[in-house]
């Protein structure tokens, strides 16, 4: 699906469906051009060549996933690769790509994904919000804006997650505390891998010199990067948690281990005398001692209980029970 925004001062705000007469990119009859490709078609899909006459290598990029983020200068316009997050149906977190190029009088988007960031700046540009009237570049600023908005709640319920998972490994560490830490893990470690690469980028944007962004809107794109490098910096400092988490984990459940087999080794260790006893006077000998004596029955057990009671009270005064 194709939607297509324009603006001109003197026509103000158009929509157009992707049945209508696209406009070109570089008419001069609008001030500012947005399309955006939704989970376009193979033959909109081709509309990046034929129609906007982009860069092979970065229509490439496009229609193939591409992992990490990149930005490219093409001298009149910039190809932009970033990746925004959500969460599946099964509360795993993932990442969803979004293709950008910006030019002096347009921008367009690419994403084989609906996304939440670049459907509401649309809703306020169709509500004749001056997002579009700005120029491309402070276009790009509110999608992006809202990407990194996004990041919060994630990383906010991630902090909660920890958190819990803490106080679960010191009150009642069970099997499935192990497997809660580690999938928060895996979801700790995607993070970084969309947060760090896009720390980058957002830090060109917002100090290299790119003739399609104003000095006007860099200001506004380094206040992007300083929010962006406070999620990623959280999440470093989750990750790190984490580790301690699972540290803590394993330490407890170790101890508990320990404590198991002392207390197994005292029993064992306060048997193996009356073992000894019971052995040997369980052996058929005619000539074994005190065989007929009326109290060596009793004589034996009180032995052994007297060898019992002591041990215990050896164990106890060291501090081992």
């Amino acid at each position: 699906m194709i939607t297509v925004i324009t603006y001109s001062e003197k026509s103000g705000y158009g929509r157009l469906n992707s049945s209508d007469l696209l406009p070109r990119i570089s008419d001069e009859k609008h001030d500012m051009v947005w399309l955006d490709f939704e989970a376009p078609t193979s033959d909109e899909a081709r509309l990046l060549a034929s129609y906007c006459n982009f860069h092979p290598l970065a229509i490439e990029d496009c229609v193939t996933e591409t992992l990490l983020p990149k930005v490219d200068d093409f001298g009149d316009y910039i190809f932009l690769v970033l990746h925004g997050i959500h969460k599946e149906q099964d509360g795993r977190l993932a990442t969803t790509e979004i293709n950008f190029f910006l030019g002096s009088t347009y921008l367009v988007t690419y994403h084989d994904m609906p996304s939440h960031s670049i459907n509401e700046v649309r809703e306020r540009c169709l509500k004749n919000v001056p997002a579009v009237a700005r120029g491309g570049d402070f276009l790009l600023h509110d999608i992006l804006d809202r990407m990194v908005d996004y990041y919060f709640p994630v990383i906010e319920q991630v902090e909660k997650t920890t958190e819990e998972l803490e106080l679960e490994v010191f009150d009642n560490p069970r099997r499935e505390t192990l497997n809660k830490i580690v999938v928060l893990k895996k979801e700790v470690m995607r993070l970084r891998r969309a947060l760090l690469p896009q720390r980058d980028i957002l830090n060109r944007l917002s100090r290299d010199n790119f003739a399609v962004i104003s000095a006007k809107s860099v200001a506004y794109y380094r206040d992007i990067y300083d929010h962006l490098a406070r999620v990623s910096d959280m999440a470093d400092s989750y990750r790190d948690q984490l580790n301690g988490t699972l540290e803590a984990y394993l330490s407890v459940v170790s101890n508990r281990l320990n404590e198991i087999m002392k207390l197994l080794t005292v029993f064992t260790a306060t048997l193996m005398p009356l073992t000894l006893i019971t052995g040997i006077y369980g052996m058929n000998f005619d000539n074994m001692p005190e065989l007929r004596s009326p109290f060596g029955y009793f004589g034996v057990l009180g032995v052994m209980a007297l060898i019992a009671v002591g041990m215990v009270s050896y164990f106890l005064k060291k501090k081992w029970l």
